[in-house]
């Protein structure tokens, strides 16, 4: 298949999952939520509006001409994909950079989000049959001759004694911050919330911890979240905020509750669930040597002069999870 075909195929995916009907939209998320409590109907809505973004074929030209290679004939590699299941279809975006590249793919799911991602491989070999031979849900990589893999600190160690000896992409657990400077309007704040609160903060692109001035008003902030108290209806945000918010009163641990997100003062990045970690800066300098101390750890920034607020949900084909070229791996193999 050439390249001008893929990427009219992919284009034609996201058409397909645009025009989907109310009744195939509720099947997929009843089917969704009933394997993991966390992919709600309106988080697997978010999901698809996400693959939806990038399947623009303006988007899909754009991304593809970086890569001249790719409209060249090569051997398809066996690239196998140990796929995370924090939020719903968090694998697509390996799956079309493999079939983009030419090569086979051969995805073992996680338990956790096992649904979505077989729907909709099902339309994309519907709108090209080609495809059949080129998508694999398996269980084991035994054939895989490279490897993507994305979990844990602990996971990613294993993954890389495992498959020490394939070429491999392996990603350990990341997540993101914001930079506030208090001069925020309301509405920035309120957008700040989404990357907050979408998907329950489980993606890695969730905002986990803020940098804000030392003098900064948090009530402010906190008002500005109210539009996000509905959060708690769902029963596994609400458990864990009951869980965190007794064991901060327990130990006596300032902190701030608007009744759905407790918010501390800790050097760490990454947050429980219903958690919001900040820290101080005194000036820009201090600023820079906060930011630089979790590099390895951030996955992506929000604020003014970074990624704009409300907006770290929705990466373009580009932005490629722990900074590592995916395609650019996928087109020198073999």
């Amino acid at each position: 298949m050439t390249l001008d075909k893929k990427i009219e195929t992919f284009a034609a995916l996201g058409t397909c999952l645009k025009n989907l009907t109310d009744l195939e939209l509720e099947i997929w998320q009843s089917q969704a939520y009933a394997r993991n409590n966390w992919f709600t109907p309106e988080n697997v809505k978010k999901s698809i509006d996400g693959i939806i973004h990038m399947l623009q074929k303006e988007k899909l030209e754009q991304w593809t001409k970086k890569y001249p290679e790719l409209s060249k004939e090569k051997k398809s590699i066996k690239v196998g994909v140990v796929m995370a299941g924090n939020i719903p279809a968090v694998g697509f975006h390996d799956l079309l950079s493999i079939l983009i590249s030419g090569h086979t793919l051969l995805a073992k799911l996680s338990s956790q989000d096992e649904v979505l991602l077989k729907k909709i491989a099902d339309i994309l070999i519907e709108i090209a049959p080609e495809f059949k031979e080129k998508i694999n849900f398996v269980e084991r990589l035994n054939e895989a001759e490279a490897i993507i893999a994305t979990g844990s600190d602990n996971s990613a160690r294993y993954f890389e004694y495992y498959f020490k000896n394939k070429p491999h992409i392996i990603r350990p657990n990341k997540s993101s911050l914001a930079i506030l400077t208090g001069e925020e309007s309301k509405e920035e704040l309120q957008e700040l919330g989404n990357d907050i609160f979408t998907y329950f903060g489980l993606g890695c692109r969730n905002v986990s911890k803020l940098l804000v001035p030392s003098d900064y008003n948090f009530t402010t902030l906190l008002d500005q979240f109210e539009g996000f108290s509905s959060i708690t209806n769902n029963h596994k945000y609400s458990n864990n905020y009951d869980y965190n918010k007794s064991i901060y009163l327990v130990n006596k641990v300032e902190h701030y509750d608007n009744g759905f997100l407790i918010v501390t003062k800790n050097e760490s990045l990454v947050s429980p669930i219903s958690v919001l970690y900040y820290d101080t800066y005194d000036n820009k300098s201090d600023l820079e040597d906060k930011i630089n101390q979790y590099e390895d750890k951030i996955q992506c920034i929000a604020g003014q002069n970074f990624i704009p607020f409300g907006n770290t949900q929705l990466p373009e084909l580009w932005d490629y999870a722990d900074g590592i070229d995916t395609l650019d791996f996928l087109i020198h193999l073999g």
